[in-house]
């Protein structure tokens, strides 16, 4: 099998995965609130690459942890990206009209519903991981994965980056700014969801850790550096959400700081320093390898 067919695979393995874990977690859109159970539905089960997800899976893998074990991590990640997507588009923040090639949240029910299934996609993030039947770990290690995801996705992660990132708007910043923004804004919950991984082996070696959450940085900054390319160099049909608008916002990016060939030439750099954290782990860590290949060569 070449490596971009068990990519291949992984993924939809993945997908199908955590896409069951979802369906499991989330409300019935026939139980009341109706209209909000819809809303969280909409924005959580409308495809996506699951990418967070993918990484508690072969994070978990590398250190010999099975999938069964990390559905309820992987489903609660995945719960705060779609949160942050929802939150992300509205009008106050990136004021986007299409997400994954739909409508998005606000669009497609309203602006109030979709802060509202924002919320409570948040908040049941954390009940998952609570709950020993859909984490099936000691209390002391779910409590370590709580904090975790907490705080990769307050002030000091997700939401501190979107603040940076609003704040930056039609501002000159240099590349370590950029940098800090980014580790904050896409890094920390990617790094997070290596680390969940990570914690559901807690017999693990502190190196194989240590290196798998250097990977996680690597990638995690290398994502939102192929982000950036792909809103130079995409299209909206390709992308599922509007292409050149951090361009036409006057938003800093990585091709407007150091050129497309520079934000390349990064990309790539980033990955391949990714790699080399995971030289000396096994063949378990493969889907790991090829997560870093695929983050830097998609087109969407």
């Amino acid at each position: 099998m070449t490596t971009e067919s068990a990519l291949k695979q992984y993924l939809e393995q993945c997908q199908q995965r955590v896409g069951a874990a979802l369906e499991q977690q989330l409300p019935a859109d026939s139980i009341q609130p109706q209209r909000l159970h819809q809303a969280m539905r909409y924005a959580t089960l409308n495809g996506g690459k699951r990418i967070r997800p993918m990484l508690v899976y072969a994070a978990g893998a590398a250190l010999g942890v099975t999938p069964e074990r990390l559905d309820g991590p992987a489903c609660a990640v995945e719960l705060i990206h779609a949160y942050s997507l929802i939150h992300d588009d509205l009008p106050a923040m990136d004021d986007d009209d299409l997400r994954r090639g739909r409508p998005t949240c606000h669009k497609a029910f309203d602006e109030a519903t979709a802060i509202l299934a924002g919320d409570a996609l948040q908040t049941l993030a954390f009940k998952v991981l609570c709950r020993e039947e859909f984490a099936p770990f000691s209390a002391d290690i779910r409590l370590a994965m709580l904090e975790a995801l907490a705080n990769a996705s307050g002030s000091r992660g997700m939401a501190g980056g979107q603040a940076l990132d609003l704040a930056a708007v039609g501002r000159q910043i240099d590349l370590a700014q950029l940098e800090i923004m980014h580790i904050h804004k896409t890094g920390a919950l990617i790094h997070a969801s290596v680390r969940l991984g990570c914690l559901a082996a807690p017999a693990a070696d502190p190196e194989q850790v240590r290196r798998l959450e250097h990977y996680a940085n690597c990638i995690g900054l290398a994502f939102q550096v192929q982000d950036d390319i792909l809103d130079v160099e995409g299209d909206t049909e390709t992308l599922g959400k509007t292409q050149g608008k951090d361009q036409a916002n006057g938003k800093p990016t990585y091709p407007s700081l150091i050129g497309l060939k520079g934000a390349k030439e990064l990309a790539r750099s980033l990955r391949q320093d990714a790699l080399d954290s995971l030289a000396a782990l096994d063949g378990q860590a493969d889907p790991l390898r090829w997560l870093a290949d695929y983050i830097v060569n998609r087109d969407v």
